[in-house]
């Protein structure tokens, strides 16, 4: 098995900005416990898949056992070695947890840890030579009594055996287990679990756009994503986009057979730059497989709204949906997504992942921009403003519908399963080494908390990093107890990380070295538009009469929307039955004649995905394959993913499971942790 050692995991990780100021977990010491099994992580499959490996990994997973379902069940103390003594038993769905010593609990507190809640978790060992005790630690997120989520630390001491080897190969042996069933990997039936059953550290490229949302976004990405990920011990790297189209220029130069994932930390419209960048790549058929996912930190957050919900949390904004999508980032995953393939007027071609609007949403969307600094708070106040001014437009709508249509889609409290589940399969890579990537706009050193355990009084004991790291306090640590420092028995790696190479920042423009994950940037890329992807053989051309079997509705509209996923925004659910490849693009447009006051209730039902139940004469909805957007009205404002676009008909067309979204398990809906 093809593995890599990585240094991107800990308690906290620190990691820091490379000589060319490009963010890489790969180039620094976390300033906390490294893994210390550097096998206990997991793998997505390469973004350069073939179609047969692309099948092969979209298979159904084995039957699930039944939740309740013992794996292990152990007796482990607690660090300090003082503490009490905990049974600890494994299910696939939850690590429970009872206290034996100095007496049972009647009711446990915190004895349930759902593994919904886990980010990772490593194997620690004391520097006392006289300690023959293995250490596991489990990262864990749990909501707290005002609904947030807050990170705690669970360390137990694994004891039963005279020597530290017996300990250390029973402390790996859960950690193995646990990160099997957080990963969605098969455990063996025989027993015999051990680390080479994981394959080898991820490697995710994440972009930051730090002026998202309210500008918050660096500064979530610090203290919340990146300490996350490393618990998880996935490797990343980090570039924060300078202009505009920086990460449409960044993907379309990428290397793709280095990385298994691109994740945008910011809003949808980052995402949206991902996603046309790769399309309009030579090599799109390929490039397009590349797993992409997103970590909210903008203003609208739809496509993490959707996520969330299909991962099975309750809905949630700001840094709880940052978490709650982190955590589901750290599961591992992915699921096809639709592609809605967008010609304009002028004959360009755009890829929408989210949405075209039209009339009133697009109005709102635009003209609130300069409301940015309040994040999502400036589509409540541009809502406002709009009901104020309101508008009707003239249109023709014209689409191809679906050949099972819903007459009208009905309230739903969570997002349906999807008909397939594509499980991102491990692909042994050559080793390479990594040179930095890009130019960032600044080098902001992360925090480096000190760690306290609960309860605690005194300052725990400090930890070293493979001696002589940085140092910081452990977790669950008491004064006078010896520190713990991670395994550090497994050499390195060739081709590690830990031995990537990092060339220094030059003037001009940045140098892109053979080994780079980055090809040289083709100059005069086109800033809005893809020229790749897949031909749209259901659309004739603009201006030309469509074919049989189409429905045209004429009038004036207040608006149009044709969504892809569930959500407009991170708690407006649009299409409430929707899913990520349902091959279907969702049309709902509002006539002209209703009230401001029945329009703001439509809105306000549509955080729940009530809308539909209100029986409001002018809402309607059609389920299609295909549209187009024939504006009457002289002037008015398109966007597509929340981007403006040239202003004149359009067509659309679904293009289905053309890319991959990485989203975490499935959860059921509603249903919470």
């Amino acid at each position: 098995m093809d593995t890599l050692r990585q240094r991107s995991s800990g308690t906290r990780p620190c990691p820091c900005f490379s000589p060319t100021g490009v963010l890489d977990s790969d180039s620094c010491p976390p300033p906390s416990p490294q893994r210390p099994d550097q096998e206990l992580t997991w793998s997505w499959g390469h973004g350069s898949r073939s179609a047969l490996d692309r099948a092969e990994a979209m298979a159904p997973p084995p039957p699930p056992l039944a939740a309740s379902t013992p794996l292990l069940h152990g007796e482990f103390g607690s660090y300090p070695a003082r503490g009490p003594r905990f049974a600890l038993t494994l299910t696939p769905q939850a690590l429970h947890i009872q206290r034996l010593r100095p007496k049972p609990e009647a009711r446990p507190r915190g004895g349930l840890v759902p593994l919904a809640e886990v980010s990772g978790c490593c194997t620690l060992r004391s520097r006392s030579p006289s300690d023959p005790a293995a250490y596991l630690c489990i990262y864990t997120y749990p909501r707290g009594r005002r609904g947030g989520r807050r990170r705690a630390a669970r360390t137990f001491r694994a004891d039963g055996a005279a020597t530290y080897e017996e300990n250390r190969a029973e402390a790996q042996r859960w950690a193995t287990a646990l990160t099997c069933l957080l990963r969605g990997l098969p455990l063996p039936g025989d027993g015999e679990i051990t680390p080479e059953l994981l394959p080898r550290p991820p490697r995710l490229l994440l972009l930051i756009n730090p002026f998202g949302g309210r500008g918050l976004a660096w500064q979530w990405c610090k203290d919340h994503v990146l300490p996350m990920i490393s618990e998880a011990g996935l490797s990343f790297n980090l570039i924060q986009t300078e202009r505009q189209n920086h990460a449409r220029e960044l993907v379309q130069g990428l290397r793709l057979s280095e990385w298994d994932g691109i994740v945008t930390v910011s809003g949808d419209g980052l995402l949206y730059e991902v996603l046309n960048g790769l399309l309009d790549r030579p090599d799109w058929e390929e490039a397009v497989k590349m797993p992409v996912g997103i970590l909210p930190c903008g203003s609208g957050n739809a496509l993490a709204g959707a996520v969330n919900q299909y991962g099975g949390f309750e809905r949630a904004l700001g840094i709880d949906l940052l978490l709650n999508c982190s955590l589901l980032l750290c599961r591992g995953g992915g699921h096809p997504l639709d592609l809605l393939s967008v010609t304009l007027a002028s004959g360009s071609r755009c890829f929408s992942f989210l949405a075209v609007a039209w009339g009133f949403v697009s109005d709102v969307d635009i003209q609130s921009e300069r409301f940015r600094a309040l994040g999502s708070a400036r589509f409540t106040l541009g809502t406002v403003l709009g009901l104020a001014t309101l508008h009707t437009y003239r249109g023709r709508l014209s689409y191809l519908p679906a050949t099972v249509e819903p007459a009208s889609p009905t309230p739903a409290h969570g997002l349906p399963r999807a008909k397939s589940e594509l499980t991102l399969a491990p692909a042994p890579a050559p080793p390479v080494a990594h040179s930095p990537l890009h130019r960032s706009v600044s080098d902001l050193p992360l925090p480096q908390p000190a760690l306290m355990s609960p309860g605690s009084p005194e300052p725990p004991p400090l930890l070293s990093i493979n001696g002589g790291d940085p140092e910081l306090a452990g977790d669950w640590a008491a004064a006078g107890d010896s520190p713990l420092s991670p395994d550090p028995l497994l050499p390195s790696l060739p081709g590690s990380p830990k031995a990537a190479l990092l060339s220094p920042i030059t003037e001009g423009a940045p140098e892109m070295p053979a080994s780079s994950g980055l090809l040289p940037p083709t100059p005069d890329a086109p800033a809005a538009t893809s020229t790749g992807g897949p031909p749209d053989h259901l659309l004739p051309p603009l201006g030309t009469p469509l074919p049989p079997g189409w429905v045209t509705l004429e009038g004036d509209f207040v608006l149009m929307l044709a969504i892809s996923p569930s959500h407009l925004g991170a708690e407006l659910v649009a299409a409430p039955h929707a899913r990520f490849d349902d091959g279907l693009v969702h049309l709902c447009w509002v006539r002209s004649g209703i009230s401001r006051a029945a329009l703001l209730r439509l809105f306000l039902a549509m955080e729940r995905g009530n809308q539909f139940s209100l029986g409001c004469p002018q809402l309607g909805y059609a389920a299609a394959h295909a549209f187009r957007l024939e504006p009457l009205t002289p002037r008015g404002v398109l966007t597509v993913d929340g981007e403006q676009v040239e202003y004149g008909p359009l067509q659309a067309q679904v293009h289905p499971g053309l890319g991959t979204l990485l989203t975490g398990p499935p959860g059921r809906p509603g249903r919470e942790p």
